[in-house]
């Protein structure tokens, strides 16, 4: 008996650099929970929205660059509910994130777990939020799985 139900939609959870550090890095800012609770959350919020989540962590920019693209191809194909990216200090920094956000036309969310605001000066800059379709900071956490519960409602008639 073959399958015939079509292929669940994917969102992506991309995260940058030392974000692998969750749970130890500046728990007073980022919390306790660790990268792995961090994918957990997501897994379960995308299969709660019939949603499948890739999550991926890198500390280098061009394997960030690379799955934007991976998720531009699903795009394309219609089998992309969108993208949560975290990119750290990249952020604040990289026009190349910026470019490929552009040039796949992605949806994407730019989140970051703490307020970014209320922090050094050198953080109320983003290179990358002119790309995306939405920009959420400083609820923890939480954040991944509201952006998710977001993502989902992207392509839904209004009730």
């Amino acid at each position: 008996m073959t399958d015939t139900a079509a292929p669940r939609r994917t969102v992506f959870i991309l995260n940058g650099p030392n974000l692998n550090l969750l749970g130890t890095r500046e728990p007073q800012i980022y919390g306790q929970q660790t990268l792995a609770d961090v994918e957990a959350l997501c897994q379960q919020r995308a299969a709660q929205h019939g949603l499948q989540a890739r999550c991926h962590q890198s500390n280098h920019e061009g394997a960030l660059i690379d799955w934007i693209h991976e998720a531009g191809r699903l795009h394309q194909q219609g089998l992309l509910a969108g993208v949560v990216l975290n990119a750290g200090a990249y952020t604040h920094t990289s026009i190349a994130l910026h470019d490929a956000i552009k040039g796949t036309g992605v949806p994407l969310i730019e989140l970051h777990i703490s307020n970014v605001h209320a922090r050094e000066p050198f953080r109320h800059h983003s290179c990358i939020a002119s790309a995306a379709k939405a920009v959420m900071c400083g609820l923890g956490v939480a954040g991944y799985g509201l952006a998710i519960d977001a993502i989902a409602q992207w392509g839904r008639p209004p009730q």
